[in-house]
């Protein structure tokens, strides 16, 4: 079985080393990463300039590549250059740092593996609370299982999966699983304003507001409980209720006068966000 590894922390932070060592128990494991930390990239890739890769030794063993791009960039080389073979499982962790609610959508660990997802791969996000002294290797141990578990019994569509690891998992005897949405309310999204000694106006984004609480169970919830999430995305954003709806419409001409438009007041959430309690497909 051949795996590949990236991350957005870069080739040589420990939570890739962790999930290296226990992925490697398993299988065959080629890395490749991001030369320099890539937090926050998302899916972006690398177009203007050329990529390069520089090999990377453990001793005289080929480890993987350094990458100068994003984790997606890595992907891409990673599945049509670097690996002799086409990759049967895509990790990409393990983050130094939660990756749930809206951030999933700002995450570079995200989408390294939604590239991988892309190629029709199986691909995991794996993510660990943040804290100075994190265990990677304990949140390696609960991982493994799960992405072994999830290849054994996933459908056949499914192949994109995020999972989170609260640090209270890592000292539970036998931590829980939930297997739960994203939350989609919108939060982090306040700045400090502040003024350098050079008199320049800046800006630091915070980690506030806090997301505002759901009447259902999310990855932000649960995480909270100490418990670990499991959740299966997907790339298409197509809102497939509204395609009816939409299609229905007799469409304006430059001629035709403006409709009255009715906007929500309320612009603190993501309303155009399918409610998980309501949809059966989010379930």
């Amino acid at each position: 079985m051949q795996i590949l590894l990236t991350n957005d922390d870069g080739i040589h932070a420990p939570g890739i080393a962790a999930m290296e060592r226990a992925l490697r128990r398993w299988a065959d494991v080629m890395v490749v990463a991001p030369s320099t930390e890539q937090s926050g990239v998302s899916q972006s890739i690398t177009f203007l300039r050329p990529l390069v890769g520089h090999p990377v030794r453990n001793g005289g063993h080929l480890r993987g590549y350094a990458v100068d791009g994003t984790p997606a960039d890595c992907v891409k080389l990673g599945v049509t250059q670097f690996c002799a073979e086409r990759p049967d499982l895509i990790v990409s962790g393990i983050n130094g740092g939660l990756n749930c609610g809206i951030n999933i959508l700002y995450s570079g660990t995200v989408g390294g593996a939604m590239e991988g997802a892309l190629f029709g791969i199986p691909s995991f996000a794996v993510s660990l609370e943040y804290d100075d002294h994190a265990d990677y290797d304990r949140a390696a141990d609960l991982a493994l299982p799960l992405i072994r578990a999830v290849l054994a019994r996933r459908g056949p569509e499914a192949c994109l999966f995020n999972i989170n690891v609260p640090t209270a998992a890592l000292t539970a005897e036998r931590p829980e699983v939930r297997v739960v949405p994203m939350a989609v309310n919108r939060f982090g999204h306040h700045f400090e304003k502040r003024v350098d000694p050079k008199r320049r106006t800046y800006y630091w984004a915070t980690d506030g507001p806090e997301p505002e609480p759901t009447p259902h169970e999310t990855d932000v919830t649960e995480l909270k409980r100490g418990c670990i999430t499991l959740s299966p995305l997907q790339i298409d954003l197509t809102r497939r209720d509204e395609l009816d709806h939409l299609n229905s419409f007799r469409w304006p001409t430059a001629e035709d006068p403006f409709p009255p438009i009715d906007l929500p007041n309320d612009s603190s959430r993501l309303d155009l966000a399918v409610d998980p309690v309501r949809s059966k497909e989010a379930r």
